[in-house]
């Protein structure tokens, strides 16, 4: 029983002990780990100061959360081969904290969403993250992706706006006014990087494409601004006081400190400060945050299960995602959770164990104080265009054409809905409002397939008569309170001219608190019609239901049997 023992586990660390401590760890396994530990930190160092840049933060904050929360969560968590660090699912919730509340406000949220995936954890709450829908999933990632898309058209095409507005058709017109600036040279870096990206998989080097095609972006940006072009990089949009008060270009080489997230900068560059009002106002922000943090980390241990046929424990990633997001703002990282493609790369390099990212955040931290110089000159057009590579993967745009031509009609409103509502409103709308949709119209189906079928001339009963005004009903499918009401209701407006009739409900599987109140008017409506109801063959839950709600046989009304015979006999023997 591993299986259910990991589904309802939850223990720090599940995911090391069970790789490192209860499976032998060898040096060969730690070489395997080793390598690719640094494949995936290669891959991670510019996606996660894009991904801080896409979120409205300097990049360093990116890095900061990609070696401090993406160790604490490999350590602490449950699945062992997820890569954590700042994702770009996080883009669409994260970029609105930072405008409004500035950096302090964005760190303060995500403690916050700490906190919460900390309790979801200890109430066991891991595996109810199974009951979102895909048709919810693709729609919301789908609209993600529009959004991270559009976000990086300013500096793709090198357009000179200062600032994006909040709501996503502002954003459209801004970027259409001002499209006819486009910066030829900022263009061609961009679309120089993307095409190397695409390209280069089909090489199947080791070597992951984000390296070469940054380098190649950076090639080109590097000796178009030597002649006297205006490319935008890290280095020229960026800055970072140094001890004695003076100014640095890019991002700071050495490691963050510890300051309390309040004390970080609000929108206004002073210090944020802590009340109850700013909590209260963050905490829709911070539930939010948890949410999609809880489904993108378990999402993505679901992945890897099936990669690798091992076995998560969802609670325990939760725990290690809610301890990670809860250190890392006090060092000023922003958002972590699981990254699909990364922890894809990481397993298909050939990691062993939690272990690999771990040092994936190694070489993350290497990369910050040893390589800080050199990052700063990364083109702000090549990082568009990273990001544009990741918000197409994330869109899972095959998958979605492949629900819109096969689902059903249902899956495909869910769908239409989730994407719209992500595009153009916000994502905790469009999750809330297709998860409801989707239950809503769940229901429906199952209430259509609730069904009663007058069987009383059907051979099994015709063999011997019934009494004159007898019938005999057999109902299917569970009698829920979207179903309940339907079929009781039919059979009270029969319930007026019939002398009575036999309910054979050897078919209703369930039968919850509405099922037993439209019984309850169908007994009421009998007695006051002077007909009788017979219930025959009930299954254990409906009969349990019955006797906790505590009905019981009425004389003259309503009697139960435990099997069809037993019941047509009781009928028949009225008549001698």
């Amino acid at each position: 029983m591993p299986h259910r023992a990991h589904l309802f586990s939850l223990r720090i660390a599940h995911a090391f002990r069970e790789a490192c401590v209860n499976e032998r760890y060898t040096g060969r396994r730690f070489g395997r780990d080793v390598m690719a530990g640094i494949t995936v930190g290669i891959i991670a160092i510019p996606l996660a100061m894009a991904l801080a840049i896409a979120s409205g933060v300097a990049p360093q904050y990116g890095l900061y959360t990609a070696f401090i929360a993406g160790f604490i969560i490999a350590l602490t968590g449950g699945s062992r081969y997820s890569i954590s660090g700042p994702t770009a699912a996080f883009v669409v919730i994260l970029y609105p904290i930072a405008q409004e509340y500035g950096l302090g406000g964005l760190l303060l949220a995500t403690l916050m969403s700490g906190i919460l995936l900390v309790i979801m954890a200890l109430m066991r709450l891991g595996r109810f993250i199974e009951y979102i829908p895909e048709s919810v999933t693709l729609g919301f990632t789908g609209g993600i992706a529009v959004v991270i898309a559009t976000l990086q058209v300013k500096d793709f095409f090198g357009l000179p706006v200062a600032a994006m507005p909040e709501h996503y058709w502002d954003k459209l017109a801004v970027l259409a006014e001002a499209l006819p600036a486009v910066d030829g040279m900022s263009t061609l870096v961009a679309v120089a990087t993307l095409a190397v990206m695409l390209i280069w998989p089909r090489l199947r080097t080791p070597v992951p494409a984000h390296l070469p095609a940054v380098l190649v972006g950076s090639g080109l940006a590097l000796w178009f601004n030597a002649n006297g072009a205006g490319i935008e990089t890290i280095g020229s949009r960026f800055s970072y006081l140094l001890p004695d008060g003076s100014e640095g270009a890019g991002i700071p080489p050495f490691l963050p400190e510890f300051v309390w997230p309040w004390q970080q900068p609000g929108p206004d560059g002073q210090p944020l400060g802590l009340s109850w009002d700013l909590l209260r106002e963050l905490l829709p922000a911070a539930f939010a945050i948890a949410m999609l943090g809880a489904i993108e980390s378990l999402l993505c241990a679901v992945v890897l299960d099936g990669m690798s046929g091992k076995r998560h424990s969802a609670n325990s990633e939760l725990m290690g995602q809610g301890l990670g997001n809860m250190v890392v703002p006090f060092f000023g990282g922003i958002t972590a959770t699981a990254a699909i493609a990364r922890s894809a790369a990481n397993f298909r390099a050939g990691a062993e164990s939690p272990v690999a990212a771990m040092i994936h955040a190694g070489v993350v931290l290497l990369a910050l104080v040893s390589l800080a110089g050199v990052l700063a000159y990364l083109p702000m057009p090549a990082m568009a265009a990273l990001l544009v590579m990741v918000a197409w993967n994330m869109s899972e745009a095959p998958k979605a054409v492949h629900l819109l031509k096969t689902a059903p009609r249902s899956d495909v409103l869910v769908f239409l809905t989730c994407f719209g509502l992500t595009v153009a409103l916000d994502m905790v709308i469009a999750i809330t409002t297709g998860v409801l949709l989707a239950a809503v119209l769940f229901m429906r189906e199952m209430a259509q397939m609730t069904r009663v079928t007058d069987i009383t001339k059907s051979g099994r009963i015709a063999r011997e008569e019934l009494p004159e005004g007898w019938q005999v009903f057999k109902i299917n499918g569970p009698l829920f309170f979207a179903a309940a009401d339907r079929i009781f209701g039919e059979l009270a407006e029969l319930s007026r001219q019939a002398r009575g009739f036999v309910l054979y409900m050897d078919g209703v599987t369930i039968l919850d608190a509405g099922g037993i109140s439209a019984l309850t008017k169908l007994i009421d409506t009998c007695r006051a019609s002077g007909s009788q109801v017979i219930i025959a063959d009930l299954q254990f839950q409906p009969l349990k239901t019955l006797a906790r709600a505590g009905i019981k046989p009425e004389e003259g009304v309503s009697r139960f049997y435990p099997t069809l015979d037993a019941a047509l006999a009781a009928v028949r023997a009225e008549r001698g």
